[in-house]
């Protein structure tokens, strides 16, 4: 049986066996530079918003970011490859001391990826070059009149008759574009109309022609403005050009967007272990905080919602590192992280708080900027509404037409993964296959809430089948994303389940966890049932797919142990 602590990341005892040496002493070498400095010189730099210049130049000292973020293709050691897996646990070492760090190792990634899938060899070369030296990257597509609408890009590449171009435009909300060796830049030709025109270039922020305007944010995150003046570039810096820049731009994102699910679950692991420490220290009408029903369930509900979204994103690294041209169901899963972990990352905070109420808002805890800091997560990289439109173009593949695959074993092995560099066109979602979800549910179907819960996924089934928006309904987005909500709650349960049996998860805590996933069902179903354009048949369905989650005491309260024995647990040193 998992206890508490040895689900959630605690440093005090973290050891990544599964990895190789190399990746294990990298993991464990970040732990401790960050340990070594402490917590309140942690959060000092967090409040006077210094630059990370100490953290990269550590960074660069141990070769991580050279390690991690080179593919095998374009690797100089042995130890170089793009590995998912190893990825995750350095995005949720990140998240747990603090976003800001995570932030310039994310945009690097970003910033990485038109490169790594350019068939430009120099460019390739010089960004290995440029990783191996300790520098960091960004990701130029985003603009401050059109946001990332890369259909209407003003960035304007001029020819300059000798092969090159003049760039010239500006990019908002770039993250790095204060420091980065290599700037990833999307823009569009002056001579070349539609689709054909999109130019992906690397540019360098020390060059004379970028202008570096401010940090849009008031942070240690550098989230540049930036503009370029006449920018030469050469054919050597040329990336991508016509529709392949469209691709590198989605591509990129797909892969960027991946990492925010297991930063969000950094935060709320460090959060958990200062609220429950707090809230069982604390005395109130002469009795400890956590003998109080509402905050029991309160940190109960935070803990194992902790826990499914780990168990939901290490399930998703699987499928990401066994994608290919034939296998595609990380498209749905790579979005689910996003939008869904993320925003569990959300209810997790909010519940603590909840519990440790004024004590979230002194500045000499973590706890402070995890509250702010995890709002951002479900915002980046699209937002909530922007994936789960995505989650729907998978939606009745997914519950009604399964196909058979191969089983997806657990990947944890030193493999490089090349195919998310080669994923080709970013169109078709709605020919992307599934396996069977109610494969995972039967596997429990004697856990009491799982079996609750897969009643429900059941209706959700039949709605589609018989009460799905019709035309026009179709063009109600409000209503639409109240479809997405349940439907993503189905995906969620599955991959957790999955994971569960790979990972031999006591059933018990399985039990209380769909517990919570009944009760979001319900919720879902009656804000379905509430919205203007939901028809009477509609309205029926969603009143008849809510459950009450099957309650067992002695259940709830063995779960309670497991939160309350993380209580000291960890703190981190002054």
């Amino acid at each position: 049986m998992a206890d508490s602590a040895s689900i959630l990341f605690n440093p005090r005892t973290y050891d990544p066996e599964h990895f190789d040496p190399e990746t294990r002493r990298q993991l464990r070498a970040t732990i401790d530079w960050f340990e070594a400095r402490g917590k309140r010189r942690l959060i000092e730099d967090y409040r006077s918003r210094a630059w990370l210049g100490d953290f990269l130049d550590f960074a660069a000292r141990e070769g991580l970011f050279a390690t991690f973020l080179t593919p095998a293709s374009a690797a100089g050691k042995d130890d170089q490859r793009w590995d998912t897996a190893r990825i995750a646990a350095l995005n949720e070492i990140f998240g747990f001391y603090g976003l800001d760090y995570w932030y310039a190792w994310q945009v690097t990634i970003l910033g990485l990826g038109p490169v790594w899938q350019s068939d430009n060899a120099e460019a390739r070369a010089r960004a290995a070059e440029l990783l191996a030296q300790g520098e960091v990257f960004a990701f130029g597509l985003s603009e401050k009149t059109h946001g990332a609408d890369i259909y209407s890009t003003d960035m304007l590449l001029t020819p300059d008759g000798d092969g090159g171009f003049l760039a010239s435009g500006s990019k908002y909300y770039i993250g790095n574009g204060n420091a980065a060796g290599l700037v990833s830049v999307f823009g569009r030709r002056t001579d070349v109309e539609g689709p054909d025109g999109y130019v992906f270039f690397a540019a360098d922020s020390r060059h004379e022609a970028y202008r570096l305007v401010k940090n849009v944010v008031d942070s240690s995150k550098y989230v540049s403005e930036f503009r370029l003046a006449d920018y030469p570039v050469a054919p050597a810096d040329i990336l991508h050009t016509g529709r392949a820049a469209f691709d590198a731009a989605l591509n990129t994102v797909n892969v960027g967007k991946f990492n925010l699910c297991t930063a969000s679950i950094g935060i709320c692991e460090h959060a958990m272990y200062e609220a429950v420490t707090h809230a069982s220290n604390r005395i109130l009408y002469g009795r400890p905080v956590t003998a109080f029903p509402h905050v029991r369930r309160e940190l109960t509900d935070a803990y194992v919602r902790l826990v499914g979204m780990k168990l939901f994103s290490d399930r998703a690294v699987d499928y990401f590192r066994s994608a290919g041209p034939d296998d595609r169901r990380y498209l749905l899963f790579n979005p689910m992280t996003k939008m869904k972990v993320t925003t569990e990352g959300e209810k997790v905070i909010d519940l603590m708080w909840d519990v440790i109420a004024a004590k979230g808002f002194e500045k000499d805890n973590y706890f402070a900027q995890a509250a702010i800091e995890i709002r951002g997560l479900p915002k980046l990289e699209g937002t909530v509404h922007v994936n789960l439109a995505l989650i729907l173009k998978f939606l009745r593949n997914h519950l009604l037409n399964p196909v058979d695959y191969p089983a997806v074993p657990t990947r944890l092995d030193a493999a490089d993964d090349a195919f998310l560099f080669q994923q080709g066109p970013a169109r078709g979602l709605g020919s992307v296959r599934f396996h069977d979800w109610r494969t995972a549910f039967d596997a429990y179907a004697d856990v009491p809430n799982v079996a609750r819960f897969r009643e429900q996924a059941d209706a959700l089934c039949t709605f589609v089948e018989t009460a799905a928006p019709d035309e026009e309904q179709s063009r109600d987005l409000d209503l639409l994303l109240a479809v997405g909500q349940l439907f993503a709650l189905v995906v969620h349960g599955q991959l957790i389940l999955e994971q569960a049996r790979l990972t031999g998860l006591d059933e018990e805590l399985l039990d209380e966890l769909f517990a919570v996933l009944v009760r979001d069902f319900s919720t879902h179903a009656v804000e379905l049932h509430g919205k203007d354009s939901a028809t009477e048949d509609q309205q029926s369905w969603a009143l008849g797919a809510v459950r009450r989650p099957v309650v067992d005491a002695d259940r709830s309260t063995r779960i309670w142990e497991r939160v309350e024995a993380l209580s000291g647990a960890y703190e981190m040193g002054q």
